[in-house]
């Protein structure tokens, strides 16, 4: 799965937490007046996405040493993780170097 696929599904998981707290609220609180500042808090979806971007092991911080480890750090691709190769699966024709790779090798 693509990283935005894992955070649309992070931010699915936000909504309805966000949702089972509105209802509570709207439970506790029978015959009142509700306005959307009492009922809705963003710091429910706020905080699912940053420890989505926290802890999961496809986000990194970035290395700004230099300009040039900085781009090399863009550039790198991972198969591994949520929704992709494990160790164990990564057979040889997936470790194996493509002809397409030789010029930068």
């Amino acid at each position: 799965r693509t990283v935005g696929e894992q955070l649309y599904a992070q931010f699915g998981v936000g909504l309805a937490r966000m949702a089972r707290t509105v209802r509570e609220r709207m439970n506790v609180r029978d015959n009142e007046v509700f306005t959307p500042i009492d009922l809705v808090n963003a710091k429910t979806i706020s905080s699912v996405v940053s420890s989505f971007f926290g802890t999961n092991q496809l986000s990194q911080f970035m290395d700004q040493t230099n300009p040039l480890a900085e781009i090399t750090h863009k550039r790198r691709l991972s198969a591994l993780g949520p929704g992709g190769l494990t160790r164990e699966r990564a057979g040889f024709a997936v470790r194996d170097v493509h002809y397409t790779h030789y010029g930068r090798l």
